[in-house]
């Protein structure tokens, strides 16, 4: 598992820059508005989104499961325990196709579980199927079951 920090950002480019050189790491993935980083030291998923008028840096947390047994273990614990959690969905958003979850915390940050089952797929828009646009806040712009973003 590593941990998943979404960030707000003004401008892609001139933040892509940045965090290529602060963590000696190339993006993995860049579309118009979005980027990610999978950085192996520290263990982070850095994922940027281009919203000029964001309020807040912060657009959402979340933990990337590395294998499908590590995020079915995730789920069961974590629905079994007394956490409120969204519904396990298997969504195509932020350009991959990924199971995951939401489980919002107590002051309502929603942090995203989530296993990619396809980092690549043909014709994937930043849109989840349900219309949910990728890079919104889960805790103020949908419920914590929404299935978009990572």
């Amino acid at each position: 598992m590593r941990l998943q920090l979404a960030l707000n950002v003004k401008n892609l480019d001139r933040a892509i820059a940045f965090y290529s050189e602060m963590f000696a790491s190339p993006a993995h993935k860049q579309r118009p508005g979005y980027a990610n980083f999978e950085i192996a030291e520290p263990p982070l998923k850095l994922v940027l989104f281009e919203h000029p008028d964001a309020d807040e840096n912060l657009n959402h947390i979340g933990v990337e499961c590395q294998d499908e047994g590590t995020f079915d273990a995730a789920v069961e614990r974590l629905t079994k325990s007394p956490l409120a959690t969204g519904d396990v969905a298997e969504t195509g958003c932020c350009h991959a196709k990924q199971s995951k979850f939401w489980v919002p915390q107590p002051d309502g940050l929603a942090w995203e579980w989530y296993y990619i089952l396809d980092d690549a797929p043909e014709n994937q828009d930043a849109t989840s199927s349900q219309g949910v646009c990728c890079g919104k806040t889960p805790a103020q712009d949908a419920s914590a079951d929404q299935v978009c973003c990572a």
